[in-house]
């Protein structure tokens, strides 16, 4: 190659996929801060039902009462008052990429949206700030019964009376003070419901990008899989970076009925200007399975647990996670299980990675009620720190409260092997390429349960971060 260096594999990947922004145009911003004009404002906008808006306003007066989490990291730099909770794009959301706007459209094809789902998806929904601007949904999936559509659709046409049934049960306002900001403020999301019987082999997809600088994004995702149905979701979510806070509380209610299986898959890659302080939670009936696979990179904070309610006789949950804690990033991360009911099962695994003074923080729930008879349950965390100033946590929880159950639990933290940075060295592969061929080793057992071009995405995201170019 003469002069010129042959590019590395981390180098070969470039930040700009991600960090790319487009001058804001929007149709409307509401002004900053939090009050019941406001709320009334957004609810207005949406065209809200009046128990929607009678919802949102008692959201706001729960999320006044309560006080600010102060069991993991700091949020003081995130002030509500600088905070926009509904920026509304230059833009009806369309069902063809063509009638989607240059600036926006651009952005998802360079995010590889229209691309994936033209090669492997049964249906896409892109988020663009607090609307939904594109959602397309293939006819033959229609035509199973499968109803992919926005949240706002859902609630006021055929299926208003099934969301009303469903919509902030799993998490209700009063669970904490970022679960009632997001009943005050949301906007935006998907709604999903699989018919009996049916299975959906190929995935969904719901893309969320917040482009707006000072902004929160607040989608609510509500999926119900009905009597022995099957379902693999896939979410992501990326933003730019600012040099102010950006805040991103959504939230995402499951219900997998009897014999059923849903499989939800995410790769965040917040830019590290955002506060992610999403929640998740699924309820799953007498023979049914959840299976999370989880992939956090990006966000300045976050607080994330996925949760299951495992209520009916020999439901299982499964949880496969993997956390990037890089420099200036806090990221407090795990799962939680709620076993209610006999031979009921939970795996959590989870592996977290700490580089240049980032803090990872384990934190998991295990609660076996005296219901669960027969249950079994296994945690197994594991944390890599690839230098001397980074930290990693580990804050497991289990609370048993029957004698015929079985659990078990193992942690590990360790460092790098330099035997194994030079047998690769020794190979002709560079120090940092050997060192980012180890961590994406470590990381298999996430990438491995993705689809193939999801796999590859957070693979790049491993040696980006391993160049310490994200952010």
């Amino acid at each position: 190659m003469g002069n010129n260096e042959e590019k590395s594999q981390v180098a070969d990947v470039d930040r700009s996929l991600y960090d790319f922004r487009y001058e804001e145009k929007d149709a409307y911003r509401i002004e900053s801060g939090l009050t019941p004009e406001i709320v009334r404002q957004i609810s207005e906008e949406k065209h809200d039902p009046d128990w929607m808006l009678d919802f949102r306003l008692k959201s706001l007066e729960i999320y006044n009462r309560l006080e600010v989490p102060d069991w993991g990291p700091s949020i003081a730099g995130l002030d509500m008052e600088n905070v926009a909770t509904y920026v509304k794009p230059n833009t009806k959301m369309a069902a063809s990429w063509d009638e989607v706007p240059d600036d926006i459209k651009d952005t998802f094809e360079r995010l590889g949206i229209p691309e994936a789902e033209r090669k492997s998806l049964a249906g896409v929904g892109a988020q663009y700030d607090s609307e939904l601007v594109y959602h397309n949904v293939k006819d033959e999936v229609s035509q199973m019964g499968v109803v992919y559509t926005d949240m706002e659709s859902a609630l006021t046409g055929e299926y208003a009376d099934m969301v009303k049934e469903h919509f902030m049960k799993l998490v209700p306002p009063t669970d904490h003070k970022f679960a009632a900001l997001h009943g005050a403020v949301w906007s935006g999301g998907s709604f999903v419901y699989v018919p009996k019987g049916v299975h959906l082999e190929i995935p969904l997809q719901s893309y969320f990008r917040l482009n707006a600088k000072g902004a929160g994004q607040f989608e609510h995702t509500l999926i119900i899989v009905d009597e022995d149905a099957y379902l693999h979701f896939i979410e992501g979510c990326s933003a730019p970076h600012y040099n102010v806070a950006n805040l991103h509380a959504g939230c995402v209610e499951l219900y997998v009925a009897k014999g059923a299986k849903l499989r939800y898959s995410t790769i965040e890659n917040w830019s590290k200007n955002m506060y992610n302080l999403n929640t998740k939670r699924a309820k799953v009936e007498e023979g049914g399975t959840i299976e999370w696979v989880s992939g956090s990179f990006g966000s300045h904070v976050s607080y994330l647990y996925p949760m299951s309610i495992l209520n009916g006789k020999g439901a299982r949950a499964d949880f496969t996670g993997i956390t990037f804690a890089g420099k200036g990033q806090n990221l407090d991360t795990g799962a939680k299980v709620v076993m209610n009911a006999p031979d009921t099962s939970s795996s959590i695994s989870t592996k977290s990675i700490s580089k240049d003074g980032g803090v990872s923080t384990y934190r998991s729930s295990v609660v076996i009620t005296n219901k669960a008879k027969g249950a079994k349950s296994s945690v197994s965390c594991q944390s890599l720190m690839l230098d001397a100033i980074s930290r990693s946590d580990t804050i497991p929880a289990m609370d048993v409260r029957t004698m015929d159950a079985d659990v078990g639990h193992e942690a590990k933290i360790g460092r790098i092997s330099d035997e194994a940075v030079f047998y690769l060295m020794s190979r002709g592969v560079s120090e940092e390429d050997a060192r980012a061929m180890i961590v994406s080793g470590f990381a298999d057992n996430v990438s491995k349960e993705l689809p193939l071009e999801y796999a590859v995405e957070m693979n790049n995201l491993i040696r980006l971060e391993m160049k310490g170019s994200i952010g």
